[in-house]
């Protein structure tokens, strides 16, 4: 593992670091001890202010498209985020910051600033299981395992949020940072982050995804449901199996699997508000090898997800009582796991206000940009049972070529986002505790 020089930077003379000035070189690139040269990036916010916000970005830019690069090089799956968890402890600590580890030893916490009045910001660490196809420099040094959805450039934005935050004169309150584990998978490591009591004392909590489809510079707000709550469906089949020439003779297992496989949705369509955004899509279905043979097991997986808490609680009893009358006259056995996944996460009004505010403080009026609900799953909607907050979408695509999307082997961002992030996330704090 490469040790990052994380030393706090101090002004001298005509801009430049101490520790720059010493090394007798530019602050805006960083040596690393591999050799390799980091270039700045351009930092599309510059002054906006705060000074100390603005002076702080000019002397560390290098140091946080290091610490990114980095971190994305070094991938690891949810609960293992054992080194990452270390990297951002050890930096957090030699800028004079008390990180305070999770029990598992994956994730932390850590506060900045003093005062009751307390805001949290979040960011997720794991990385997808999915082997890296990029030809970037820095690309995963792990096979099967990749951060093609940003959570890389979430940590490394939380990260720097922090240590500038630690640099301003003074703060109105506390901003907790939470370093979360385990997003890709459900129920999600919100859940050890709410039990180790993490929102003890907390106002409320704000969040960011990269988002591959919104241009650098831009953030996505949304007052309501930004992304939906995601269940997984697994029904197993079993029959006596027997001769495709004699289907009367047993229960045939592959037509019960094609009757739930379209009956399912359909009725479904029919008993939940169109309006939910509810929405069933099987992803895997196996049985049986030969031609002429009614297969004994089956086994069908999909993702049931909705746009609407009060639909999300009730479809498990709901979906249970459909499959079981579709099933009732086929004569299969079957075993339904429906596995509860996330709620959907909900931006409450006034959350979202400071988060507009932050992000036109940080960037200007014309970074603001709508976003619409999403399918997809995300355990910040764990937060926001115990506490309002907001979400926002960060763009990262550069503008021009092709929008590589996230949860692909392909995806890459825009370095440029990751000091926009640092900008937003550290005004809309500022703002919640104005």
């Amino acid at each position: 593992m490469t040790v990052l020089d994380s030393r706090p930077d101090m002004p001298a003379e005509g801009g430049r670091s101490a520790r720059a000035a010493a090394a007798g070189r530019d602050p805006a690139v960083l040596i690393t001890p591999s050799g390799v040269t980091m270039p700045t990036v351009e930092d599309l916010g510059a002054g906006r202010g705060p000074e100390w916000l603005d002076q702080w970005l000019a002397a560390n830019t290098a140091d946080v498209v290091a610490w990114f690069r980095h971190i994305h090089a070094h991938p690891e799956l949810s609960r293992q985020e054992f080194a990452t968890t270390e990297l951002v402890a050890g930096l957090l600590k030699s800028f004079g910051l008390q990180p305070e580890l999770l029990p598992a030893g994956n994730g932390l916490i850590c506060d900045v600033g003093e005062g009751e009045r307390c805001v949290a910001l979040r960011a997720d660490m794991d990385a997808l299981p999915l082997t890296e196809a990029t030809d970037l420099p820095y690309a995963a040094t792990v096979q099967g395992a990749s951060h093609a959805c940003g959570h890389d450039a979430h940590t490394t934005v939380l990260l720097a949020t922090g240590i500038a935050l630690a640099a301003a004169p003074e703060l109105p309150g506390r901003v907790r940072l939470i370093f979360q584990p385990a997003e890709e998978v459900m129920p999600g490591g919100a859940l050890d982050v709410i039990d180790a009591g993490a929102l003890d004392g907390v106002e409320r909590i704000f969040g960011l995804h990269c988002d591959p489809r919104l241009e650098v510079g831009r953030v996505g707000t949304r007052v309501g449901a930004i992304t939906s709550a995601t269940d997984l469906l697994e029904l197993r089949l079993t029959s006596p199996g027997g001769h495709t020439s004699r289907p009367h003779l047993t229960a045939d297992l592959v037509h019960a699997l094609g009757t739930v496989i379209t009956g399912l949705p359909a009725l479904l369509s029919r008993r939940i508000d169109p309006r939910s955004g509810t929405v069933l899509v099987w992803g895997a279905v196996h049985a049986g090898e030969a031609a002429n043979a009614v297969p004994q097991d089956g086994l069908l997986r999909g993702t049931l997800r909705t746009g609407d808490h009060d639909v999300w609680a009730d479809l498990e009893p709901l979906v249970a009582g459909l499959v079981q009358s579709l099933l009732a006259p086929t004569g299969v056995g079957f075993e339904l796991l429906h596995h509860r996944g996330v709620p959907p996460v909900i931006n409450d009004r006034e959350s979202t206000h400071l988060l507009r505010t932050g992000i036109e403080t940080a960037l200007g009026e014309d970074a603001l940009a709508g976003t619409k609900q999403s399918s997809g799953g995300e355990d910040f909607g764990w937060y926001l049972e115990h506490i309002p907050g907001s979400f926002m979408r960060l763009g990262v695509w550069p503008g021009d070529g092709p929008m590589r999307d996230l949860h692909q082997p392909t995806f890459q961002l825009d370095e440029r986002a990751l000091l926009t992030g640092i900008r937003v996330m550290t005004h809309t704090a500022l703002a919640a505790l104005a």
